[in-house]
């Protein structure tokens, strides 16, 4: 499928209900619990996506507009939603986010992208070169990334009691 801002926006918008619909009703057992052997948490993961919608996507894009590769990003701290989730329950991240997601949603509509924006280059501190269109295209897939990573979370709390079905279940899989 071609790439289009209009495309990314499509599994952005669905993002905040998606997450609703998978943890909004949950017991803390099932979104605080981290799979066997470390990770992060359904809770820790949405804290994740609050601060990439406050210091990633929009930002960066923004810094492309405006600065292009003469400014390198600011650097991402992948794990800021431990201390910035603190204290918080899991419904309020999710309002949170969903708030967040539709204020940037609209900034993005705002800026009405065409073809000459999207292949504008921007300096990433550890990739180097990126677009524009490089850049939405992962936020969208950064959301269904970690989409996976939360139902694989809540898949692998209950891997030994499938017992031999695991074999016919890839997320229970490495």
């Amino acid at each position: 499928m071609m790439f289009s801002p209009n495309r990314a926006i499509e599994i952005l918008r669905a993002t905040p209900g998606t997450l609703q619909a998978m943890l909004g009703e949950l017991p803390t057992e099932w979104t605080e619990s981290a799979p066997e052997g470390g990770g992060w948490t359904p809770f820790d993961v949405v804290g994740h996506l609050i601060h990439g919608e406050e210091t990633d996507w929009i930002p960066r894009l923004r810094i492309i507009l405006e600065h292009g590769p003469a400014r390198t990003f600011d650097s991402f701290d992948r794990y800021a939603q431990f201390e910035k989730s603190a204290g918080k329950t899991l419904q309020e991240l999710l309002d949170e986010f969903e708030g967040l997601r539709r204020r940037n949603l609209e900034t993005l509509r705002e800026l009405e992208l065409g073809a000459d924006q999207l292949v504008l280059r921007g300096n990433h501190p550890e990739l180097g070169t990126v677009t524009a269109s490089q850049l939405l295209a992962t936020w969208a897939v950064h959301d269904l990334n970690h989409i996976a990573q939360i139902a694989r979370t809540l898949a692998l709390s209950w891997a030994p009691e499938v017992g031999p079905w695991r074999e016919y279940l890839g997320i229970l899989r490495e």
